[in-house]
């Protein structure tokens, strides 16, 4: 099977659906159960072959310096490309040419989802059918706005006048050929670029990948029922290179002997629990503090926060 061996991980999205918990965290950065959202989509590309990536970055660059600062991730390169000036999807792929090699295609993933679909019938489609662009459709019942028909997208929300039955599933496959149809330095979705090259009967296909998980994370109940899956379920994507992950609880947290934990509880790095609290369902970023005695269900403590008191569906 053709390899893909590099990719575009789109960091710099707003994250408003989920503020205020990404106030002072990027959305591709959220723990789950410990480990950062976005290396979830690295895992799972690495495991396909990828061994290169770009992240485009806007908000809160330094987060991301916190993380990839040292220029890798499990020994493969990761390049930061911040975007001072947000360029969306089109245009964060032309200014990622400059650190993509460019006579190969490349996987361009969104990095604030969570899923383990196989992205072997994606690769094989992609190179079977010659295509410029191949994009992976689900019916995930957020959107219909894909048209496909005979391995072909022909048309994104009906600018064409054909009714779409899939969503955009967060991935794709693009041949280098599509930087010379974006223009540098300037703010542009990807679906304009590829409605006109649909217009121009270009080689625009798709695979629909609707077997395993696939989580577009866009709320605080969808975050937390991610965590509750994990806990009750045992869903675990097997790409995960993480070392005994999930991590309910950091190594550097402390948890008072006499708290009392029930349901799903992730606890962060650098966390402390005091006397005889109660947590239930409720996940801790690093540093939060709970206080003595506190009593906390379906809660979330962001980085560094102290909650305290009796306190429902929150997020602190």
């Amino acid at each position: 099977m053709p390899l893909i061996r590099q990719a575009f991980v789109l960091g710099a999205g707003m994250g408003t659906r989920l503020r205020p918990m990404t106030e002072h965290m990027p959305k591709p950065l959220v723990p789950i159960f410990n480990k950062p959202l976005i290396t979830f989509p690295l895992d799972h590309l690495r495991s396909f072959g990828v061994d290169s990536f770009v992240i485009n970055t806007h908000r809160l660059p330094e987060k991301f310096e916190a993380v990839f600062g040292s220029g890798e991730y499990g020994g493969s390169p990761v390049k930061l490309a911040h975007e001072p000036d947000l360029l969306e999807t089109g245009g964060g792929i032309k200014n990622a040419e400059t650190w993509l090699r460019p006579d190969e295609p490349f996987i361009v993933y969104s990095g604030d989802i969570l899923t383990d679909i196989d992205l072997d019938p994606l690769i094989d489609e992609h190179f079977a059918k010659g295509n410029e662009v191949t994009l992976a459709l689900r019916e995930a019942g957020l959107s219909t706005d894909m048209a496909f028909r005979d391995g072909r997208v022909i048309d994104i929300a009906g600018k064409y006048g054909h009714q779409g039955s899939y969503d955009f599933a967060g991935i794709s496959i693009w041949n280098p050929v599509v930087f010379k149809r974006i223009p540098a330095k300037k703010k542009v979705s990807f679906i304009p670029v590829v409605l006109d090259w649909i217009r121009e009967n270009g080689r625009i296909g798709g695979a629909v990948l609707n077997d395993g998980k696939w989580f577009n994370i866009g709320s605080r109940g969808e975050y937390l029922e991610v965590h509750r899956m994990i806990a009750d379920d045992g869903w675990r994507p097997q790409y995960v290179e993480t070392s005994g992950w999930p991590i309910e609880m950091a190594d550097e947290a402390f948890v008072d002997r006499s708290a009392h934990l029930s349901g799903f509880n992730s606890i962060g790095a650098g966390c402390r629990v005091g006397r005889e609290a109660i947590l239930e369902n409720t996940v801790l970023w690093p540093g939060a503090q709970i206080a003595s005695r506190s009593d906390l269900r379906n809660c979330i403590v962001r980085a560094n926060q102290k909650a305290e008191g009796t306190l429902r569906d929150t997020d602190i």
